[in-house]
């Protein structure tokens, strides 16, 4: 966003928040206004002090708008320059009660509950530990000096060879030994290596073509919304027209739940 898209987009929150959406709502307006006013954006407060926005647009330099829901926000060039190249980054200054929603496993359950099927990726920064065989660091092996001489007693060569490749022959030369080298000791170590993983792999497939949806698809996304274990007995992918146009798939579940004729509810 632009800074003029940030205030205009972002302004609402803090200019008019829950309390002007609560009045137009007892005006009888429609629910289109959670949109209009950002309450969605606002709800960052419930567990954050501070909301920073870093937006970079084609269209501009990339700005920084900051609110700590204190009905004021702040939009500034960023000090720091072009660190996006273009896209939005939130971040969130978390309460003290609300360390909970750092730790990997919260934040991939939320986006699983509310965000499965969205069809923009939404990725989690993760970190997983590996196990990988390394070599045993050896310590390096011992050298000794080594001169010869000719038949007449002359000196000819001093240079210096790792102790292990040398042998004693009965005449007491220093004779280079020819054993091949061995392979490196290996050990097994824990590494912990961090990747974006993908979380909402399950896609909308009733706002896809349904000849384009395989069997296996339909029955795939069946488990997932039910947890159940066997297929389907049957299910339609249909559209409707109207006053209300939507798109949906109808299971019939392959057999009937235990407890179907008691828990009515």
């Amino acid at each position: 966003m632009t800074k003029a898209e940030l205030i205009k987009n972002l302004g609402t929150v803090a200019k008019s928040g829950t309390t002007a959406f609560l009045e137009a709502m007892g005006q009888g307006e429609n629910m289109s206004l959670i949109g209009q006013f950002g309450v969605g954006f606002y709800s960052a407060y419930l567990v954050a002090n501070k909301v920073v926005v870093t937006s970079k647009s084609n269209d501009d330099e990339q700005h920084v708008w900051t609110s700590t829901a204190d009905s004021k926000f702040f939009v500034v060039k960023d000090p720091r320059g072009d660190t996006l190249g273009r896209g939005t980054r939130v971040t969130l200054h978390l309460k003290d009660d609300a360390a909970e929603y750092i730790e990997q496993d919260k934040i991939k359950n939320l986006i699983k509950k509310y965000s499965e099927f969205i069809n923009y990726p939404i990725k989690v920064y993760t970190s997983k530990d590996v196990k990988e065989q390394v070599p045993i660091d050896t310590p390096e092996p011992k050298k000794m000096k080594v001169t010869r001489y000719d038949d007449d007693g002359n000196e000819i060569v001093e240079e210096e060879k790792v102790k292990d490749e040398l042998e004693i022959t009965d005449e007491g030369e220093n004779v280079e030994k020819t054993d091949d080298t061995k392979a490196p000791e290996m050990k097994t170590i824990t590494k912990q290596v961090w990747d974006w993983e993908l979380i909402n792999e399950i896609k909308a497939i009733w706002m896809r073509d349904p000849a384009e949806i395989t069997t296996e698809e339909y029955n795939g996304f069946y488990k997932t919304i039910t947890k159940d274990a066997e297929d389907p007995l049957a299910f339609t992918h249909f559209s409707a027209e109207g006053e209300i146009d939507f798109k949906a798939i109808l299971y019939i579940p392959g057999s009937a739940p235990f407890d179907l004729f008691e828990n009515y509810y």
